[in-house]
């Protein structure tokens, strides 16, 4: 055991054990060591010594002990003597700025407020990681730096790490931070230093004059109490400065993240107090969330996570979520707008390709790119996943583009704009790139020239990419752009309104992703809504539709008449569905009315505000459902709903203005909600068909393993397997690793706790321990038990003839002799306290 003094001050106390025992427990020691100091620095309720560490030379765990509300935390290394001395003098009572002030941030809407609520709600409460869920298009990055600036002024953090996907959020985050105007009037960098990774000018573009400050290497290694500043980094960056090049994310050549100047640098864990994470889409894998959990672990600050699409692997990260936002709240309440959803048929996108004998074809060499005509000698078939993968055909892209462009021609025609248009493409491979061919059939096919259409991905042959992201996003043209998965993510493009999916999707989260680029707001173009091409024929749409929150419907031949969703409303058939369709009506209608169809509206609505109307109608319909629904049932009002006037066009010629012009050449299928009740239904009532289940929940005496091994295997035949099960409780229940058999039996009874294998076996050892004495060598074996107890869940006779850690200590002899030559009495009552 250690005490660890700083300046003469004696400020820590380690309590160490060996590498084989678990260290949070034994914290306790530390704590009892803590109140028998004599002459300590201070008293906190009897403790003299504030900062409390255990550890086995692996494992680290640490506490407070001078805030009562603080729980022990596992950190990644000790603290410096720096870090011990900076946190002695700081404040431990966290002091959080009061809601009432967050109406001096300018611009900050109601949810903004509410989700801001519910984070220092968190942290007052000591909370040190959270998720924070908000769609796609709604904020986060702004919400963000208003946190940032209420917590950096609360001085309830100082050190402040903003981690992103990509240099795109990276140099769009530190724009947001700059143009971030704070209640005393001034810009956030002219009060809080805002520093970067070192970015290329094109980053930023020539329209936007700050020039960010790149982050000095001192505050880095030498973090003090006098900084107070936020760091924009990549997550790839800030993982090459912790642990090498060897453990960072792969990175192509001309990779637009490319992090080349990146080096590893000694960190200390105390660098930052405060980290905020955005959208770790980078955790499609294993491997990449191990890359994120790493790097949020090595700190030991509070975490906040932002997302619009929660996941295992994000929950993992952040453990709760305490804030949710949906799409279809937002369009509902009009921060976003709706869409529509669009199929188009592709015989060779559904079946494949079928090549008879005889038929020509181009063999493509996918090293040179070389090309020979050639005679098929024998019939060939091609699935659908094959297609643009190993072949090709150019008439299906050609016919595919051809139809909607016939779409984009009806939108410019109705709106008197050209409609700005993404393709996702399935790969932009060298010699065989799906995305190129696109990107020449979409020229051929609009005639406008190369900067009309564009290809923006990732790879070596694309000049530039976040330039052309930039461009996209505010010029005129490219109108088309194809991409691969480059513009899934987090980049911010209002006047998009044409999505297609010329890809095959199986991710929920990217899919969500995909969709969010349309949902945003855009008065420019007086944008009230976004059309999705699915060019599956609906497949993608079909396979989605109830596993994420943006309520995507089917596309049927006809939207469902106005009338006949107020007449639902009406004989109450799922009234909740059918209003929440009407608000998005009437939001549409809002964004697209004349002021004479304001006038004409007046006599149904107060002063004619259909925006109004449609932000009050659910309560209307709840409250005063009668008045309500004779209004809405009124077909001259019905009628109106329909054929009101839309603002018109405007065309203005300034003869007076003088310009100046340049130019430069340049999880199951459903939600886990859903899931877990269909499971509930299914224990409850296949008892009989499962002998497993009939054990757990009626004869708990007879569990053993081939018990717990027939159980498993007849679940997972229901579709019913212990993974996705394990993933179903933590999102639903937040409850990480449930064991199998509390799953069966909260599944049949509610009030059944659900515990971890860990937890479910200390319980059962405990209850057929308590009251009994055991000598040393029975105590070591019912660690090596209880190990095989986590993994297993049983224990048999015949494992201490098999199974390592016993037969290495002498096996079924050894342990009846240790035992009393009671073993088998042993084993059945570990077996029933486990399945009790």
């Amino acid at each position: 055991d250690y005490a660890l003094f700083v300046n003469g001050k004696l400020l820590g106390i380690i309590e160490a054990k060996k590498v084989g025992v678990g260290p949070q427990n034994v914290l306790e020691q530390a704590k009892r060591y803590s109140r028998g100091v004599t002459n300590g620095v201070g008293n906190w309720n009897g403790f003299r010594v504030p900062f409390l560490f255990s550890t086995n030379g692996e494992v680290i765990h640490f506490i407070d002990i001078r805030d009562t509300k603080n729980t022990s935390r596992k950190i990644s290394n000790f603290f410096t003597v720096d870090a011990l001395e900076e946190l002695f003098s700081i404040n431990f009572l966290i002091e959080v700025p009061m809601v009432k002030e967050q109406h001096e941030i300018y611009r900050i809407r109601p949810y903004q407020r509410n989700a801001i609520r519910e984070i220092e709600k968190a942290i007052a409460n000591g909370k040190r990681s959270m998720l924070v869920a908000m769609a796609t298009g709604t904020g986060k990055t702004f919400l963000t730096v208003a946190q940032i600036y209420r917590l950096l002024k609360s001085k309830t953090a100082k050190r402040v790490l903003f981690l992103v996907d990509r240099k795109a959020l990276a140099a769009q985050a530190v724009r947001e931070f700059t143009s971030f105007t704070t209640p005393t009037g001034n810009k956030f960098n002219q009060e809080y230093d805002v520093f970067s990774q070192r970015f290329q000018k094109e980053d930023f573009g020539d329209d936007v004059p700050f020039d960010p400050s790149v982050l000095p290497h001192s505050y880095l290694t030498s973090p003090n109490e006098s900084q107070t500043f936020v760091y924009v980094s990549t997550i790839q960056r800030m993982t090459i400065n912790l642990f090498g090049w060897e453990n960072a994310f792969h990175q192509e050549r001309n990779d637009p993240d490319d992090e080349s100047d990146a080096e590893k640098t000694d960190i200390p864990i105390h660098a930052f107090d405060l980290i905020i994470a955005d959208e770790c889409h980078r955790g499609y894998t294993a491997k990449e969330t191990a890359i994120w959990r790493d790097v949020l672990e090595y700190f030991d600050a509070i975490k906040i996570g932002l997302t619009a699409t929660p996941a295992p692997h994000s929950l993992s990260l952040f453990n709760e979520v305490i804030f949710r936002y949906t799409t279809d709240e937002a369009i509902e309440d009009g921060y976003l707008v709706d869409y529509e959803a669009i199929k188009i048929h592709s015989n060779v996108r559904i079946n494949g390709a079928f090549l008879k004998e005889g038929e020509h074809i181009v063999r493509v060499d996918t090293t040179t790119g070389k090309e020979t005509y050639d005679e098929l000698e024998d019939e060939r078939e091609f699935s659908s996943e094959d297609i643009e993968r190993h072949i090709t055909a150019p008439d299906s892209n050609k016919k595919i583009i051809h139809e909607i462009a016939k779409y984009a021609y009806e939108h410019e025609k109705e709106t008197g704009h050209f409609p700005k248009i993404l393709i996702f493409a399935v790969n932009d491979l060298p010699h065989t790139s799906h995305a190129d061919q696109l990107v020449t059939i979409c020229r051929e096919e609009f005639q406008q020239g190369d900067s009309f259409v564009q290809k923006i991905t990732g790879s070596a042959s694309v000049d530039r990419p976040l330039q052309k992201i930039r461009e996209f996003r505010n010029r005129p043209t490219p109108k088309v752009v194809v991409t691969v998965d480059m513009l899934s993510t987090g980049v911010d493009i209002p006047s998009l309104e044409f999505i297609v999916f010329l890809r095959p999707v199986k991710s929920r989260i990217l899919w969500v992703q995909m969709l969010g680029r349309g949902t945003r707001l855009c008065s420019e173009i007086n944008k009230t809504h976004f059309k999705i091409f699915d060019c599956f024929g609906g497949t993608l749409i079909e396979y989605f539709k109830n596993t994420t929150d943006f309520k995507i419907e089917p596309p049927e031949k006809e939207a469902i008449p106005l009338a006949q969703v107020i007449e639902n409303i009406y004989q109450n058939i799922d009234r909740k569905y059918f209003t929440s369709i009407l608000v998005k009506r009437l939001r549409r209608i809002e964004k697209e009315m004349s002021g004479n169809a304001r006038m004409q509206f007046s006599a149904y609505v107060p002063e004619g505000d259909i925006g109004k109307f449609a932000e009050q109608v659910k309560d209307k319909i709840a409250n005063d459902f009668t008045e309500t629904m004779k209004l809405l049932r009124d077909k001259k009002f019905q009628d109106l709903l329909l054929n009101y006037e839309r603002a018109k066009r405007t065309f203005i010629k300034a003869l007076e203005v003088v310009d100046t012009v340049t130019s430069e050449m340049l999880v199951a299928e459903q939600k886990p909600e859903d899931y877990l009740v269909s499971f509930s239904k299914f224990v409850r009532e296949n008892p009989e068909q499962i002998e497993a289940i009939k054990i757990l929940l009626e004869r708990p005496k007879e569990w053993k393993t081939d018990a717990l091994n027939d159980l498993r295997l007849q679940l997972q035949k229901k579709n019913f397997g212990e993974k996705e099960l394990q993933q179903a409780h933590k999102l639903v229940y937040n409850k990480a690793l449930a064991d199998i058999i509390s799953m069966v039996k909260h599944a049949a009874k509610n009030e059944e706790p659900l515990l971890s294998a860990e937890e479910r076996v200390d319980k059962a050892l405990q209850r057929i321990t308590k009251g009994k004495t055991f000598s040393e060598e029975q105590q070591h074996w019912l660690g090596y038990i209880r190990n095989h107890l986590v993994a297993n869940l049983t224990l048999d006779i015949e494992d201490f003839t098999i199974v390592p850690v016993f037969v290495h200590r002498g096996g079924i002899k050894i342990a009846q002799r240790v035992f009393n030559n009671e073993l088998e009495i042993f084993l059945s009552e570990i077996n029933y306290a486990m399945a009790a």
